[in-house]
């Protein structure tokens, strides 16, 4: 398992350790996160790009490591993933650029070879 896989995994596993020391606040981010995660006007794949943007110009490693595993997982492509780490550069300026590296650290260790190699 590579580091962001890890990283992606500790979240998850948070959640659940928040789901029983606060129930109600664990089942609100679900319950949030659920309704926004589906296809509706914007594809689920596209609010992943979206988080992805977020993530990167909120400078959250944990959130991008979720949102790179969740884009690839919705079927986003390396030139997807890039453009979308370009446009929080372009809003987050220089910091972005350092977790920028990161989105793209991630999603070459998440994609496998075959899909990386094929984008």
């Amino acid at each position: 398992m590579s580091k962001y896989s890890v990283q992606a995994k500790s979240v998850f596993d948070f959640i659940g350790t928040l789901s029983k020391e606060n129930s109600k606040i664990a089942e609100g981010f679900v319950t949030m996160h659920k309704a926004t995660a589906s296809d509706s006007a914007l594809t689920a794949k596209t609010k992943e790009l979206i988080a992805l943007g977020i993530a990167i110009t909120i400078r959250c490693e944990g959130c991008i490591a979720c949102h790179v595993q969740g884009a690839l997982q919705a079927g986003a492509t390396k030139e997807e993933i890039v453009e979308t780490i370009g446009v929080a550069v372009v809003m987050g300026g220089g910091p972005s650029i350092v977790y920028g590296d990161k989105a793209y650290e991630a999603m070459k260790e998440m994609a496998s070879v075959a899909e990386f190699s094929k984008n």
